[in-house]
């Protein structure tokens, strides 16, 4: 496949970053929020068609150099035997795993759960524009296992979860490696069904200290890496507010690295290993501002292309839900059309 990311992945020098953004595929777009008046989130998601369709549309619709998967993160504890409901105000599990003393044991795994995703894949990859690679995903140990054991996503510092990883660490390691063997399962069947990319998103890689993090989640990171680079795909590991523990990121780790907007790309660079590829790490928040203010901001990152040609122009986190689709637009246009 002729694709700007694939060969800027590879780190074969291109004119310009290729750009794409996290959480691309929804409600950024006037076209996705149509398809809610008719149809539900999880309606979308278990729609083959429709989840082609929603996964494209940023291509369509943004100019972006890749789509991403059309899905969520909580299949994963979903196909591993947890209940789990779509409510307007987030995904909840009923009976949240802090509950038992070893969580492990309530787990009933249904990997056959999973089927209609891979169904998505090949409708994705038999209708997408000829140049555009697909990006496969799955939430990473620390930050699946976070929703499992909390039961909802509306307090970001997880206290449930956090008590009883710290009170509970053999049954928390336990759980650890559960959803990290089902995890490799789901990422070797993306990409049986033809993903050329493979991101890894540890949203939550900032709630611990790092040197637990290296100790208990470091390993299962390599362990998915390791899978996915296997198969002769390139692997993105996304640890959000991972700090000085991107000191750690090295080539055995992964090809490249996606930095938050806390980080600035300068000095992810002098920390992480040269041979690891950069992505990111524009604020979110830059996009509520006009035109002409986004413009003087992406104009300070030329210097960095030309040093940096590994590089990939993306958010430091996801689009959030108000961002305006004509600043999403105009990035993609600038990045486009402007002499890097």
């Amino acid at each position: 496949m002729k694709s700007i990311l694939l060969d800027t992945i590879a780190g074969r020098k291109r004119e310009r970053p290729p750009v794409w953004f996290m959480r691309q595929a929804g409600r950024v777009l006037p076209n996705y929020n149509a398809l809610k008046n008719s149809y539900s989130f999880r309606e979308m998601m278990a729609d083959p068609k429709l989840a082609s369709r929603v996964t494209l549309m940023p291509v369509a619709d943004l100019g972006v150099d890749a789509a991403i998967l059309f899905s969520d993160i909580l299949v994963v504890p979903m196909a591993m035997g947890m209940e789990l409901k779509w409510t307007d105000s987030g995904p909840l599990f009923p009976t949240p795993l802090s509950r038992f003393e070893s969580p492990v044991k309530e787990l009933k795994a249904a990997p056959e759960k999973l089927e209609y995703i891979y169904h998505v894949i090949d409708e994705v990859i038999a209708t997408r524009p000829e140049d555009i690679p697909l990006i496969g995903f799955c939430g990473s140990a620390l930050t699946t296992m976070c929703y499992m054991l909390e039961g909802v996503s509306s307090n970001g510092n997880f206290p449930n979860a956090m008590k009883f990883l710290y009170s509970n660490k053999a049954e928390s390691q336990k759980l650890i490696d559960a959803i990290s063997e089902f995890s490799v399962h789901y990422a070797l069947k993306q990409i049986e069904h033809g993903i050329d990319v493979f991101q890894l998103f540890e949203t939550h890689a900032g709630l611990i200290p790092t040197e637990l993090y290296m100790e208990m989640f470091l390993p299962s990171v390599k362990k998915m890496a390791d899978a996915v680079r296997s198969k002769g795909l390139p692997f993105i590991f996304f640890p959000k507010g991972f700090s000085t523990g991107m000191e750690s990121i090295t080539p055995e780790l992964c090809d490249f690295v996606s930095i938050d907007w806390q980080m600035p790309l300068a000095h992810a660079r002098r920390m992480v290993h040269p041979e690891v590829g950069l992505q990111g790490n524009i604020d979110p928040r830059l996009l509520y501002a006009p035109q002409a203010v986004i413009a003087e901001e992406l104009e300070k990152l030329k210097p960095f292309f030309k040093d940096n040609p590994k590089w990939i122009l993306n958010l430091g986190h996801g689009f959030l839900p108000d961002t305006p689709f004509e600043n999403a637009k105009f990035v993609v246009d600038w990045v486009k059309n402007t002499s890097w």
